[in-house]
Formats: C-alpha cells, sequence, structure tokens
C-alpha cells in the first residue's frame, strides 16, 4: 500500500519534512507518495533520497505545475 502525502501549495522546506516525518515512521520497503506544486522540490527530494538511503522510484507531472515522486523508504534509513 502506498500512503499519499498532499504537499501542493506548500513552500520549501515543508514538502521534505513531511516527506521525512512520513518515512521516519514507516517500515523499510514501504512507498510514499507525495504530490507538490513547488518547483524546489525537482531539487529537494532528490537530494533527500540520496541523503539518507531512500529510493526514488519515479518523478511524473500528474496536472499542470504539480508532480508527484514516489519514494520507497531505504533498508537502513
Amino acid at each position: 500500500m502506498t500512503q499519499t502525502i498532499d504537499a501542493r501549495g506548500l513552500l520549501c522546506p515543508l514538502p521534505v519534512l513531511r516527506l521525512r516525518q512520513r518515512l521516519n515512521a514507516a517500515r523499510p520497503g514501504m512507498r510514499v507518495a507525495l504530490v507538490a506544486t513547488d518547483r524546489a522540490a525537482a531539487i529537494d527530494i532528490p537530494h533527500f533520497c540520496t541523503q539518507h538511503g531512500h529510493l526514488l522510484l519515479s518523478t511524473r507531472q500528474t496536472a499542470p505545475g504539480e508532480t508527484e515522486y514516489l519514494v520507497e523508504r531505504g533498508p537502513d534509513a
């Protein structure tokens, strides 16, 4: 089951902070989809995943100006 975080309208660093909070409470392998409108998320989310051992599985535009990031909690995160 994939949990979804609606971060539309939130600016940096709030989308990443919400993602971090959800992933910290998740088991390894659990997936979280974050939907964001902040353009900085395109830089922040991949960087966050790399730094904390999570996997960025996909990035896709879901609507004009809206992007979904699918992240899997890493095994050692």
